[in-house]
C-alpha cells in the first residue's frame, strides 16, 4: 500500500465507524449466551440450586450489558472502552476455573447411583464458549486500540500541517 492509499484509508477513518471491533464484541456476547443457556438448562439433582448460580446469572447480565456498551463505544471510536473489553475478556477466561470446572469434577448420589454433574462433552463445549468469548473481547480491544491510535496520529498530523 503506497502513501496515498494509506492517507486515504486514515482519512476515511474520521468518517466511518469501527464496525469490526463492535461486531467482534457482539460475537463475544453470542458465545456468552450459548454458554449460559447450556449451563442453566442443566438439571442434575440439586447441584445447581445454590447462590453460585444466582451470582452467575447476575454476572452474565452485567457482562452482556458491559459488552454491549463497549461495542457501541468502540464502534464510535471512543477510546475508554478498550480497558473494559480487556477486563471482561480476561474475566471470561477466569470463569472457566470456577463453575464449569467444579461441576465437571462433582458427582451426586441420586437414588443410590453416583451421577456425574457435567459430562465431558458439555464441559468441553462450555470451555470453548468462554474461550471464544474472551478471545473476541481481547481481539476487539486490540483492534480498537490500534485503530484509535492510528486515527489520533493522523489527526495530529493534519493539525500540524494546518499550523
Amino acid at each position: 500500500m503506497n502513501q496515498e492509499e494509506l492517507r486515504i484509508k486514515r482519512d476515511r477513518m474520521r468518517y466511518t465507524k469501527d464496525k469490526f471491533s463492535a461486531n467482534l464484541t457482539l460475537v463475544a456476547i453470542l458465545f456468552d449466551a450459548l454458554y449460559f443457556v447450556n449451563i442453566y438448562q442443566s438439571d442434575v439433582g440439586t447441584y445447581y440450586y445454590n447462590w453460585v448460580i444466582g451470582v452467575s446469572v447476575v454476572y452474565n447480565l452485567l457482562f452482556m450489558l458491559m459488552a454491549f456498551l463497549a461495542s457501541e463505544g468502540v464502534k464510535n471510536r471512543v477510546g475508554g472502552y478498550t480497558p473494559l473489553l480487556i477486563f471482561i475478556g480476561l474475566v471470561q477466561f477466569a470463569r472457566i476455573f470456577y463453575l464449569p470446572t467444579k461441576a465437571h469434577a462433582a458427582s451426586l448420589d441420586v437414588q443410590g447411583v453416583s451421577v456425574q454433574v457435567m459430562s465431558n462433552s458439555q464441559y468441553g463445549y462450555l470451555i470453548v464458549c468462554l474461550v471464544l468469548s474472551g478471545v473476541c473481547c481481547l481481539i476487539a480491544a486490540v483492534t480498537s486500540y490500534i485503530n484509535n491510535k492510528n486515527l489520533a496520529e493522523y489527526m495530529r498530523s493534519i493539525e500540524n500541517q494546518a499550523a
